[in-house]
Formats: C-alpha cells, structure tokens, sequence
C-alpha cells in the first residue's frame, strides 16, 4: 500500500515542497520540488498556501516537515529564519491531519538509508564503502552550519539531531587566533557557524582584511562566494581557502567526538567547494588530532550528491516511523 505525503524542507534561506510516495519503508517517488525564499512569505502558513497554489490541486492531509531549528519545545524558532511555529497548532493551520515534524540534519540522516552508492562522491581518504554498522557523522554549511550522527547497527538507523555548529570555535594557528580577537569584538563568542556557513566566508574575508589592514569594500555573502570561487581577489581567495582549512578541522573533531568512521557533507556550500577540498588544508586539518592522527587518516569524506537530500529524509523519516 503506498502513501502520498508533502515532503518540506524549511531552512534559514529556503523552503523547500515536494510530493513523496512512500510505500512501506521506503521512498519510491519524490516529485520535483517548488522552492520559495523564505523572505518571500511572513510565515510557514502563507508560504505553504503559495506551495498549494503551484501545485494547482487538492494537498495530502499527510506531510513530513524538516526545521532549521531544534525541536525542543512548543515554539520552535529558527536561527536564520525570522518564522517561529508551535507545534500545538501547527498541524491545523496547514490543514494537515497528520504532521511528522524533524530537524533538518536529522532527515538528511534519515535519507542516508535511501540513497546508493552512486549518490556519494569520494573527497578524503581511504576510498571505501560507508560503514554498515557504527557512527558516521553527518555535517553540512549552508545559512547555518549543520551536524547529526548517524548510528547504524540493527534494522534501523539511528539518527541523532545536533547543534554541533554551536560549537565554540577553535584557532589552530596564529592567524586564527587573529580571527577570533577580530570576530570576538562582534560577537563576544565565536561559534564554529559563525566561520563554516555561507556568511561565514564573510567573516573570514573581513577578519583577514583587517589583519592585513587592507582597505575592502562591504559585500554580501553570495557575491563574496562568487568572486572567491573565480579566483578574482587575492584576499577572497585566502579567505576561501582558509575556510577549506577550518572546516577540515571542525570535521574532524566532530568525527572525534562521535567516534564516527565516515564522515558525509552536505549542505548548500559543500557541493560548490567539493572540487577544491581535496587539494586544500581540508585534509591535513582533519586529520591533524596528534596521537590520533593514523585513526582520521582511515575515515572516508564523502559529499551525498542527492539533489534533494533534506526533502528526501524528511519523507524518509515519516516512512520509518510507521
């Protein structure tokens, strides 16, 4: 028996809609998404009206939605999104008799189960399969830095929702910790998410500026990432290339924390660096833990390649569920 249900991946940037089949535990079917900008709508209501009104038919009453957020609480909040939603009432407002809610992170854990080896693409040491039993750690920049772990070991997955882009950030060398005294006079303190996300490369850029005592003129992340990715400025380009250094880093000590013996990216940003992480500092910073060096060099880095992996585990965690 199948099910038809609305798929959502609600980020800081982008709300993501689709239709997904589901039929036993598995996804068979996910429509191609309609994505609106979250600017563009006051609220998750009136953009999921706007999703109504492109599909142009009648909505499932059944729908799996991933937050950009954590889901203690009745009011979840998101960090890079101005809407707030309670859960109490969340359900009626979208007309929905059925709701399946999921923290972002946590449905791409779930989507690991659904994908095949053709939706990883190899970036950092040994190249071999994901571990069918054991931890593997999931983390992806994009609005935000995203984490979960994923423990696999039964029938089951089991995933696990962080906010492991929290984190406090860690300098490893002198000009970090330049960084941190010049990012410290804006936000007190420095979480790994304020340098590992898309407006993070702007922090990077203006820390390095101001080291250098180079004059720069203000821009916005997009253009920033545009500029640093074709190579036009001698400075974006350090900035890039010291983000590739820092994620490495925090990938690592992740990995570390979780025991994890694969490590999978994700995320807005991952895919548009994947071809310069492994000629950059992103390896030798991920292995670079001292005594623990010969353990981090045996964990595969591989970026999930799926188009849609947050509408796909947001279903995926709904089929699992039943």
């Amino acid at each position: 028996m199948s099910i038809e249900i609305i798929a959502a991946d609600i980020g800081g940037t982008n709300a993501r809609y689709a239709l997904a089949t589901i039929e036993g535990a598995r996804v068979t079917h996910l429509s191609d998404p309609i994505t609106f900008p979250t600017a563009a709508h006051a609220s998750l209501a009136a953009s999921w009206a706007a999703f109504g009104q492109a599909l142009g038919r009648p909505l499932p009453e059944t729908a799996s939605i991933a937050v950009a957020c954590p889901l203690a609480g009745d009011i979840l909040a998101f960090t890079n999104n101005p809407w707030v939603l309670r859960r109490a009432t969340l359900a009626a407002e979208l007309n929905l008799k059925t709701l399946t809610l999921i923290n972002d992170f946590g449905a791409i854990g779930h989507a690991l189960a659904q994908v095949t080896s053709a939706d990883f693409l190899h970036l950092t040491g040994p190249e071999i399969p994901l571990p069918e039993t054991g931890a593997i750690t999931l983390l992806g920049p994009g609005t935000g830095l995203g984490a979960a772990l994923v423990l696999r070991g039964d029938a089951k997955s089991h995933v696990i929702a962080t906010e492991a882009g929290h984190q406090d950030f860690a300098p490893l060398d002198a000009i970090e910790d330049a960084i941190l005294t010049h990012l410290r006079r804006r936000f007190t303190r420095v979480s790994i998410e304020r340098l590992i996300s898309g407006p993070g490369l702007v922090n990077i850029f203006e820390a390095l500026a101001a080291i250098e005592q180079s004059a720069i003129t203000p821009m916005d992340d997009k253009s920033l990432w545009t500029l640093a990715l074709a190579g036009q400025s001698p400075l974006a380009t350090a900035a890039l290339s010291r983000f590739c250094q820092i994620f490495g880093a925090a990938a690592g000590d992740l990995a570390l924390a979780h025991g994890a013996g694969a490590v999978v990216l994700t995320g807005g940003i991952a895919p548009r660096i994947a071809h310069l992480l492994p000629a950059s500092g992103f390896a030798a910073r991920f292995c670079a833990k001292g005594r623990l060096h010969p353990q981090m060099a045996n964990i595969p880095v591989k970026l999930l390649t799926h188009p849609h992996p947050g509408l796909l585990g947001a279903a995926a965690a709904f089929a699992q569920a039943q």
